[in-house]
């Protein structure tokens, strides 16, 4: 069974990535997993997100560590830890 997540991307992610879209993973991902398959696709993907790198996630607008499980049809944003406002 696979599940559907909505990724958003904020502040100077969204700068190289777009806005967001959708990504498919197995049931049971968490949040560590979605990121390790946003960094598979490789260019600024994994340019942005590397592991080297200060990320935070929110999974359905609450802060979300990577362990977090993702469920079919949540929202999952990725920005740096400081955005302007």
């Amino acid at each position: 069974m696979t599940i559907t997540v909505k990724l958003r991307f904020f502040a100077s992610l969204r700068e190289r990535l777009g806005e967001g879209d959708a990504l498919s993973l197995p049931a049971g991902s968490t949040v560590g997993t979605a990121r390790d398959a946003l960094l598979a696709r490789g260019g600024p993907h994994a340019e942005v997100l590397g592991r080297g790198r200060a990320v935070r996630a929110a999974l359905n607008q609450r802060m979300a560590a990577e362990s977090a499980l993702l469920a079919d049809g949540d929202e999952l944003a990725f920005f740096p830890p400081v955005t302007g406002g």
